[in-house]
């Protein structure tokens, strides 16, 4: 467990409204908002960021992502709870959010190609460009999310 750093948004809020915006835009694009959840919860899950997994999960899953794909997301390739978009739409996130290792590979972007028109490719690179900003604030500054009280006691 660690201790919150600063809070950003306190120390600087006219430097993150422009990132508040960028991700406001992403709500209008035509990638549905189920495969932007999954983004999200793929690149926090690649770049621990407990907060955003927290404050994501439950958006994901009211905007139709099963519990089943939430709790198999870490090892989506090896589960047949994802159709072939969602899996393109997987691996190019693993892709770009590991970039330094991967070098965004051509077989990642052939598979994304093969089922998403130009424009969608160029939306799931902003959605998952943006999660990943969103992603080193809040592993940076280590911000934490709440604990709730859940239903089974937990």
């Amino acid at each position: 467990m660690t201790t919150t750093r600063m809070e950003y948004f306190k120390a600087a809020p006219e430097a993150m409204k422009p990132l508040v915006a960028l991700e406001n835009s992403t709500r209008d694009l035509s990638i549905p908002a189920r495969l932007r959840w999954l983004m999200k919860m793929r690149a926090s899950q690649i770049n621990g960021c407990a907060f955003c997994l927290d404050m994501h999960a439950s958006e994901a899953r009211e905007a139709g992502v099963t519990q089943q794909q939430l709790d198999v997301l870490a090892a989506w390739r090896e589960s047949p709870a994802f159709d072939a978009r969602e899996r393109a739409a997987l691996g190019w996130c693993d892709a770009l959010t590991r970039i330094e290792a991967t070098g965004a590979p051509d077989a990642d972007y052939d598979a994304l190609a093969a089922v998403f028109s130009e424009r969608e490719r160029t939306e799931l690179t902003l959605i998952i460009t943006t999660i990943n900003a969103w992603n080193r604030f809040a592993v940076g500054f280590r911000s934490a999310h709440p604990i709730r009280e859940e239903a089974d006691g937990h």
